[in-house]
């Protein structure tokens, strides 16, 4: 599976539960899943260069990488920068959207 397809299963299934966390004053949950919804897709546009970079790399290096059985750490460590670079993007655009996360 390519590593673009990981990242957009991975944020849909995020943005799936994580929508539900966000409110805003005289937002309802149609409204606030709308928005996340938005930022979500901006957050993946933004991510998808980075992405389609690493799977070059690892298509290029892949070899080298398996000879050094370093290329499932390398792969995973990738991924979750990606990851964690899109959920921020997200919960900034959330936020200047006026929505907040409740206290944990």
């Amino acid at each position: 599976m390519s590593r673009a397809l990981l990242l957009a299963t991975g944020l849909l299934l995020a943005g799936c539960a994580a929508a539900a966390g966000w409110s805003k004053p005289g937002a309802d949950n149609a409204a606030a899943s709308g928005a996340y919804d938005e930022c979500r897709a901006l957050a993946e546009s933004a991510v998808r260069t980075d992405a389609d970079i690493d799977q070059d790399i690892l298509a290029t290096r892949q070899s080298d990488w398996q000879r050094s059985g370093v290329v499932r750490v390398q792969t995973r460590t990738m991924h979750e920068q990606t990851r964690d670079r899109a959920s921020a993007l997200t919960d900034s655009c959330m936020q200047a959207k006026g929505f907040a996360r409740p206290p944990r």
